[in-house]
């Protein structure tokens, strides 16, 4: 045993580089920061477990992008380590054809 610490595993899941937010698997507070492709991102906000944070800045009217599919269109600008969800993204799922 050589007495190295163990790696600390990734708390957060990103997927596709052209992906514009995150998932986080733990719990953030705000403040927290997290190493995203070369990037420092702290988080404005507090993020629950399942939910999303913006890895970049996202424009109003910019789909928002998780696993590489759009899975919304931001509702404002949302600034990278924002807290990602129903308060700033209109969903996709329920469009009619």
């Amino acid at each position: 045993m050589t007495g190295a610490a163990s790696p600390q595993p990734r708390k957060w899941l990103w997927l596709h580089r052209e992906d514009n937010v995150a998932m986080a698997l733990s719990d953030f507070a705000a403040g927290n920061a997290v190493q995203i492709d070369g990037s420092e991102i702290v988080l404005k906000d507090a993020v629950e477990y399942g939910h999303k944070f913006a890895v970049r800045d996202i424009r109003e009217g910019q789909p928002v992008t998780k696993y590489a599919e759009t899975i919304g269109v931001a509702s404002r600008d949302i600034s990278a380590g924002e807290h990602v969800h129903v308060h700033n993204v209109k969903s996709l799922r329920a469009r009619k054809p």
